[in-house]
């Protein structure tokens, strides 16, 4: 088995960290217990070119850099806006190819059809869904086609703004080869399994990471060949091991709100009260849980019960800067993460195995209380809506409790 996350950008992208080169995802990988890296933005023509310059492909499909036990996988997540069944769509896609030689023509395809591809690292092209994924499995037939954080309300294929209700209205006769989705920050495994139509899909979950230390917040345990071939397989056979979730609650679209207004209904109060903003009157953004509601074809205790285990955490540098009363980006935190990491095995490994005790010899008493708390699933949460991030919290403000429940991954 090895972890990977292969939804992630460069610093060529919007909105991203200009730390993100490949040596410090390589160093960041290793501290957060990371196997295999998507290398984000392929299609960017100077991050492609610095992808040449510093990784080389190891004869499986996969690249490595200077011999480090990190890979990498071509991956670019696209921005398809275009008018389908009477409506304008927009839709994001993860596309992973195994070579530079595919990566190359896939750039050239897209250049043809007049994409403008350097100003951003998730170009934005006025081509369908389905014809993307044309394209890419003509570049190769092994391409990989996973529709991005899929319930997003603005740019997920079922998102309640400019979605679609089924992947079969998106692709068409190409649905077939859609083996998986990614589930996105704002929803968690069990919420899809209530989807019929994906019952004969994966369910994967990346981070789509914009900075280094949010690598690894969700990620997917693959079983298999550590090769591109491997990787195909077990997406194709749905043959993963497991996920690793973010708290679906902490998303930015959990629930349906209006947040210039600071209205935030969960999908029993938007069925009571609409909509339609109470104090504004403009429409609310409806969120993933009513949007899953709206399309599950099986209620929360009809799910099938033999699908891969997942595991919600809570991210380390949160712990820890709870812990400390300190923001999480402080020098303080970051180094506290640091230490941990590299003498307790990475991230993953210390919110899932670590022993307490181990824990508390490092860095004292109260982060891990924080990491037993989180194991056990003794939180706060309130949740995210239009935009904006929910708030899960370790120790609560007073004696609240918040109990959730876990399906063992690790154990």
């Amino acid at each position: 088995m090895y972890v990977a996350d292969l939804h992630i950008h460069s610093r060529f992208s919007r909105a991203c960290s200009p730390q993100l080169n490949i040596p410090n995802l390589v160093e960041w990988a290793k501290l957060k217990g990371i196997d295999l890296l998507g290398t984000g933005d392929f299609l960017h023509p100077l991050w492609l070119t610095e992808l040449k310059a510093n990784l080389k492909e190891d004869g499986s499909g996969l690249m490595i850099y200077q011999d480090q036990s990190v890979k990498f996988v071509l991956s670019v997540e696209v921005s398809s806006i275009y008018s389908h069944k009477g409506r304008v769509r927009r839709v994001h896609n993860l596309v992973l190819l195994p070579s530079f030689e595919a990566a190359d023509k896939f750039q050239k395809a897209l250049l043809a059809k007049h994409a403008t591809l350097a100003s951003d690292g998730r170009p934005i092209v006025g081509i369908s869904s389905k014809d993307l994924l044309a394209m890419a499995l003509e570049v190769d037939p092994k391409a990989l086609f996973i529709p991005a954080h899929i319930w997003t309300p603005w740019f997920g294929v079922f998102g309640s703004e400019s979605g679609y209700d089924s992947l079969k209205d998106c692709f068409e006769d190409l649905e077939n080869k859609v083996y998986a989705i990614e589930t996105g920050l704002s929803s968690d495994p069990s919420m899809n399994w209530r989807v019929a139509e994906l019952d004969d899909r994966s369910i994967l979950s990346f981070s789509d990471a914009h900075s280094l230390p949010n690598l690894g917040r969700e990620a997917t345990v693959m079983d298999g060949e550590f090769t591109y071939d491997g990787l195909y397989q077990a997406i194709k056979n749905q043959t993963i091991s497991g996920t690793i979730e973010f708290y679906p609650e902490e998303g930015k679209y959990h629930y349906t709100g209006h947040r210039n207004c600071e209205v935030k209904l969960n999908p029993d109060e938007e069925i009571k009260n609409g909509v339609i903003c109470p104090k504004c009157g403009k429409g609310l953004t409806v969120g993933v849980m009513s949007r899953v509601e709206k399309l599950a074809t099986r209620g929360a205790e009809e799910i099938i019960s033999n699908r891969p285990k997942y595991k919600m955490l809570v991210p380390l540098n949160q712990i820890i800067a709870e812990a400390l009363n300190t923001a999480k980006t402080s020098q303080k935190v970051i180094n506290e993460y640091k230490k941990l990491a590299e003498n307790l095995g990475g991230e993953i490994k210390i919110l899932t195995k670590v022993d307490l005790k181990d824990i508390e010899k490092l860095s004292g008493p109260k982060i891990a209380e924080g990491v037993d708390r989180m194991r056990q699933g003794k939180l706060v949460i309130d949740p995210g809506y239009d935009g904006v991030y929910g708030v899960v919290k370790i120790w609560p403000d007073g004696e609240e409790k918040f109990e959730v429940p876990q399906l063992g991954l690790f154990e």
